[in-house]
């Protein structure tokens, strides 16, 4: 066996058939993704000086890690491996097909009737492009479908959905799976109500599992729990000098811009000066239906175990928005929470390019702004992100309405 010795080492990476519309839209899905990759690719990382071995890697001591014939002594390792769809426990599931959000982009036939376990973010954006496409669809959901966004603009959202044709069904616990006459059937538990629903294809979309199995962690004395490998703040694993990234990280955000923002991170603890920290305050995620819902920083409720009282929420519907109203995108609105002296905790868009207006309240939020900025900045007319202005000037008008503020408008009024 060779053995190399590195500064760094990371253990990773990163119908009868389909109709014309879903044609040209999977067309369309592939060539994106062919167009992305090498971005990721071997090749590129070659050229940027980088060893690249195509082997599994795995820890036979600390800080010493077998990938194939190859044995690579690092003075710092980086754990990258990410996660892999999880596996509910089904009774059956794992004796009838199913897709993952991994493998449904490679589907060549449009489902009849798409079963969805899940009602996370995946599992809602397949529902609505599904059903788009001309599929039933139908979404199981063991207990509230979007639970980590704001309830009140999650549930419009779903009323869109709804509105389209999906079935969602929440609290609708599934507790077996096998085949019926004409595809897959569910048997379902919804508060002591027994049914069945039968679809002809299934997918699986109830989260992911970190990838950490075949690593041999314990070899390099790094801690771990169901969730995944155990880090500090500036994610350094249990084991002096080894580190851990992305979505194998336990009680971390699974998102791929949490995975490059941990790189960053790591990278510079592990290579430069040990004080870079993870910070989650102005965390952005968005589910990418059609509106959009995006949610930044700290949910209302969040806020208000934090600072109880001490919190105010405003409001901007996207029916004021000219924009909205020229492109006939009028659905949603924009909220932000606060505190009373202005202070951006946290926002939640349901939106046309919900995920683009994001932007503003992730600055925001990170440079410690309070709304007052955000209200007296300039912004072009007429545009979508006009919303995030206005939404911040609604904090103010109760102030700006107020008695004392008028009488002083009187009183200036009658000066020379």
């Amino acid at each position: 066996m060779n053995e190399i010795a590195v500064d760094l080492c990371v253990i990773g990476a990163g119908s009868a058939g389909l109709t014309a519309t879903a044609i040209a839209v999977q067309r369309h899905v592939q060539d994106v993704i062919a167009t992305i990759a090498p971005h990721d690719s071997v090749e590129r990382f070659k050229s940027l000086g980088a060893q690249v071995i195509h082997a599994e890697g795995r820890f036979v001591e600390p800080r010493v890690v077998t990938a194939g014939d190859t044995r690579i002594r690092a003075r710092r390792v980086i754990i990258a491996t990410g996660s892999r769809p999880a596996t509910p426990k089904i009774d059956g599931l794992d004796r009838v097909d199913s897709f993952t959000n991994e493998t449904i982009f490679d589907n060549q036939t449009l489902p009849e009737h798409l079963l969805i376990i899940g009602g996370g973010p995946i599992g809602i954006e397949m529902a609505q492009a599904h059903r788009r496409l001309g599929s039933r669809v139908t979404v199981l959901e063991s207990a509230k479908a979007l639970p980590h966004d704001d309830a009140e603009l999650a549930g419009r959202l779903l009323q869109v959905l709804a509105g389209e044709g999906v079935v969602i069904r929440q609290n609708a616990k599934v507790t077996a799976v096998r085949r019926g006459d004409a595809g897959i059937v569910l048997a379902l538990d919804e508060g002591g109500q027994r049914s069945e629903v039968e679809g002809s294809h299934l997918l699986v979309a109830a989260g992911r599992r970190p990838r950490v199995a075949a690593l041999d962690l314990e070899r390099a004395g790094v801690q771990t729990s169901d969730d995944g490998i155990i880090v500090d703040e500036k994610l350094r694993t249990s084991a002096r000098g080894v580190f851990a990234i992305g979505d194998v990280v336990a009680k971390a955000p699974r998102f791929t811009h949490v995975a490059g923002y941990h790189a960053g991170i790591a990278v510079q603890n592990a290579l430069l000066f040990p004080y870079a920290k993870t910070d989650y305050s102005s965390l952005p995620w968005v589910t990418y239906t059609d509106p959009e819902l995006a949610h930044i920083g700290a949910s209302e409720e969040e806020a208000r175990k934090q600072h109880g009282d001490d919190v105010r929420v405003v409001e901007f519907s996207m029916k004021d928005n000219d924009r909205a109203q020229t492109e006939r995108t009028t659905l949603g609105a924009a909220k932000v929470v606060a505190r009373r002296n202005g202070k951006v905790l946290g926002a939640s868009i349901l939106a046309a390019h919900a995920g683009e207006l994001a932007h503003l309240w992730v600055a925001a939020i990170a440079s410690g702004q309070k709304l007052k900025a955000v209200a007296r900045m300039i912004a072009p007319y007429p545009t979508l992100g006009e919303a995030n202005k206005s939404a911040a000037s609604e904090f103010y008008k109760p102030k700006l309405f107020s008695a004392l503020s008028r009488r002083i408008v009187r009183v200036f009024s009658q000066l020379p």
